[in-house]
């Protein structure tokens, strides 16, 4: 009989779900989690999936996702779905969305974009792509890649 590790269930914070394998350490960055944050995160790489051969889940505990941090997880990962967990079960469940046009989500990866300057200029950026993601400043066109996203967030 084969045996089967699961991650225990949260009783209140967020399950990000249906991430691309490979991804959750991009989320864990975007959303500023590192080895201080006080809660507790559960990280699952590499799960098999029904609808995708393998995908990695996020959860947090005690946090729900502010709909800056949601837009930031729509870049690094658009077919990911947030649920919300109250008492050990889901209240919410929400597929994140690309918008078009992002506004005050992450900074530029150009130190020189007016941006960064400290003048006030609120970042914006276009969505130039969505598979692969790829973003264009709206103020000096620098194109940001998934990787740089991550960086910036």
């Amino acid at each position: 009989m084969e045996k089967e590790l699961r991650v225990k269930k949260i009783k209140d914070g967020t399950v990000i779900d249906h991430l691309p394998a490979g991804s959750a350490l991009y989320v864990l960055r975007i959303l500023g989690i590192d080895k201080n944050y006080g809660e507790t995160v559960s990280v699952v790489m590499n799960v098999v999936s029904k609808s995708a051969k393998v995908k990695d889940v996020v959860k947090i505990e005690n946090r729900a996702l502010s709909p800056e941090e949601s837009n930031r997880l729509a870049l690094i990962a658009p077919g990911a779905t947030i649920n919300i967990i109250k008492d050990y079960e889901v209240v919410e469940k929400n597929k994140v969305t690309v918008p078009e046009e992002l506004v005050n989500t992450l900074r530029c990866a150009n130190p020189n974009c007016i941006t960064n300057q400290n003048e006030p200029v609120i970042p914006s950026f276009r969505v130039e792509s969505k598979d692969p993601m790829i973003l264009r400043c709206t103020f000096c066109g620098r194109i940001m890649d998934k990787e740089l996203i991550a960086e910036q967030a």
